[in-house]
């Protein structure tokens, strides 16, 4: 039995529906936790608005309900089953305020339910932008020039003081929702006036841009006594200026040396304790490329798009381990599921490449704008995993299912020079390709580091590809030309 002995009945709160900008990885998460908290001995009542997910399949939980997740839903089931503890920080941002609303709106308190995991004065601290500042400052983590604002007014003020760019964040909203960057004072009204009407509690935090910087991300635990490990780093391919679910992620993290690994671990480690998150939580940090410096973009104290990466790519359990942690057990009580000998306070590492490749439903919104930016579009993402960065990237376009086995658009070659070289400078959701394409025809890396400010290391892996190409293409196939290109993940189409 669990450790908290007062525990029988928890309600478990889903992620809602499938859409833009959050796809079925919640559901991964909460079938998790469901499953873990079962294993318990604990009666599960799921509430999901979704019937299309594993989650709500009859097996997973012991009582299932398929309806809208408001709060007046939330009550009638409370008061219906009589839950004595609720699980929230694994639905994503739709459970994390959902359980801000039932606790402000004192029906936790009413029904005697009890918030298990993170509490409601962590999540406040990690969401609230006025307090995540003001935390870390408190443990002097650097952050971005920023202001809280609750009308454009203020927003513009802050514009004239420290000038543009500038990135506006909602508070409380799920894949950078009603954010974006401003390049000037009408972008900033624009953005500024969705931001509000999207924040549940209409405020926006508007920094200074730091696009360009390198985006790095650590999926962090941390125990109720104050055990923390990292369980993945990871790298976005794109600078900041994209969000992370646009972007092609690397685990673990390429580009950076181990005193910056070390010092933005740390970071993470830091920020998590100060917050006194119980359970997963995903930070994310931008590093100068030039420098060492660095600055927190922002702090999810749940489970996050990024947990079911690092998840599948470590085969650390991140929501399971979570669930366990609610429930009051500690890391080093917690069974390794992989090893079955040591215990989840071991830092899992890998010896492989695991890359996220996003799937854009582009192909059905034919209309919609591709431009990518804070504001998250992808539908999905497909993860490869392989032995070097060029084989997972080669595996994970096949994966995508948009007709392409190779990185490599037939439509691009009908392009000119100039055009290839005006498409670099677009940030959208063929850039990854319009890249192989123009160092095809020649373009060096340091002209499309310019452009992008996509790090060098990942341009010359993509450029080993187009040189394996060229190899394939001028010689005769021997059979240590086609073990090197099978190494490099070609597909047998490709080399034939």
């Amino acid at each position: 039995m669990p450790k908290l002995k007062d525990i029988k009945k928890v309600l478990v709160i889903g992620s809602g529906p499938i859409i833009i900008g959050q796809a079925a990885e919640f559901d991964y998460a909460g079938t998790q936790a469901c499953r873990a908290l079962k294993e318990e001995g604990l009666e599960v009542v799921l509430i999901n608005s979704n019937p299309a997910t594993i989650m709500t399949d009859v097996h997973v939980a012991d009582r299932v309900y398929v309806e809208p997740i408001s709060v007046e839903f939330i009550e009638k089931i409370i008061k219906r089953e009589h839950p004595d503890s609720l699980l929230a920080t694994l639905g994503g941002q739709v459970g994390l305020n959902m359980a801000m609303k039932l606790e402000e709106q004192g029906i936790l308190s009413k029904y005697n339910v009890r918030l298990l995991g993170t509490q409601i004065s962590a999540i406040k601290r990690g969401e609230d932008r006025e307090m995540f500042k003001e935390t870390m400052e408190k443990i002097h983590q650097p952050i971005p020039e920023s202001t809280i604002v609750e009308t454009i007014e203020a927003a513009c003020d802050f514009g004239k003081e420290i000038g543009y760019p500038l990135i506006v964040r909602p508070a409380y909203t799920l894949g950078g929702t009603g954010g974006g960057i401003a390049e000037n004072e009408e972008e900033l009204i624009d953005i500024v006036q969705k931001g509000l009407g999207y924040s549940p509690i209409g405020q926006c935090l508007i920094e200074r841009s730091i696009a360009g910087w390198k985006e790095i991300e650590y999926e962090v635990i941390r125990d109720a006594a104050d055990n923390c490990i990292t369980v993945c780093s990871m790298e976005n391919l794109d600078p900041v200026g994209v969000h992370t679910g646009d972007s092609i992620v690397v685990a673990p993290a390429q580009t950076l040396s181990d005193k910056e690994v070390q010092l933005l671990r740390q970071a993470s480690i830091d920020i998590v304790r100060e917050l006194g998150v119980v359970g997963g939580c995903n930070v994310q940090l931008a590093l100068d490329p030039y420098s060492e410096n660095y600055y927190v973009i922002e702090v999810n104290p749940r489970v996050s798009r990024s947990s079911a990466l690092a998840s599948k790519a470590t085969g650390y359990p991140i929501a399971k381990v979570t669930s366990k942690i609610a429930v009051g057990y500690n890391l080093d009580e917690i069974e390794n599921a992989v090893t079955k000998k040591t215990k989840a306070c071991f830092e899992p590492t890998i010896d492989y490449i695991v890359l996220k490749f996003p799937r854009w439903p582009f192909d059905k919104f034919v209309t919609a704008d591709r431009t990518l930016g804070t504001q998250m579009k992808a539908t999905g993402e497909v993860m490869a995993i392989e032995r070097s960065f060029e084989a997972s990237m080669l595996k994970a376009v096949r994966c995508l299912e948009i007709g392409l086995n190779h990185l490599e658009m037939p439509e691009l070659k009908a392009l000119s020079d100039e055009e290839i070289h005006d498409r670099i400078k677009r940030i959208d959701d063929e850039r990854c390709f319009v890249v192989a394409e123009a160092i095809r025809r020649g373009i060096t890396l340091e002209e499309i580091h310019d452009i992008t400010k996509i790090d060098l290391w990942f341009l010359s892996k993509i450029q080993n590809i187009i040189k394996m190409e060229k190899a394939l293409e001028t010689h005769e196939l021997t059979p240590s030309l086609l073990r090197k290109a099978k190494r490099m993940g070609f597909a047998d189409a490709v080399i034939g």
